[in-house]
């Protein structure tokens, strides 16, 4: 297994196992939208299924909170596990083919997308300074 399809693989792991252990986000399984609500001033409550998740937020933080959804982690997940995947199968593409050309040109596309996924990742001890785009 290529390298940076090994590296990819394991954050997206430690990514989704993380999600899954949250009460936050086993509070928004399932559930496509949170609510907000102005508890002072300046000062925010989220709200999931009747339980506080968070409480004396910022409206920027509420913000955040809402563009991030919880919801959304493993629907983004699936999609970098994909690119991932479909990356793995191009790099055990058969270069003596008809379509060499065509798979050589999908597996530095998608080489190219990986790097950028791994880039956000970039702080990890296993990260190479080669896969910096």
């Amino acid at each position: 297994m290529d390298d940076l399809v090994a590296f990819l693989r394991a954050r997206l792991d430690e990514d989704e196992q993380a999600a899954h252990a949250t009460e936050w986000c086993a509070a928004t399984r399932g559930f496509s939208g949170w609510g907000a609500q102005r508890i002072g001033d300046d000062t925010w409550e989220v709200r999931s299924h009747g339980a506080v998740l968070a409480a004396n937020l910022e409206q920027g933080d509420v913000e955040h909170i809402g563009r991030h959804d919880p919801a959304r982690v493993p629907r983004e997940i699936l999609a970098h596990r994909t690119t991932v995947d479909q990356y793995d199968i191009a790099l055990g593409a058969p270069a003596a083919t008809d379509q060499a050309a065509y798979w050589r040109g999908h597996t530095e596309t998608l080489r190219d997308v990986c790097l950028r996924i791994a880039a956000v990742h970039a702080d990890q001890p296993d990260h190479m300074e080669a896969w910096r785009p």
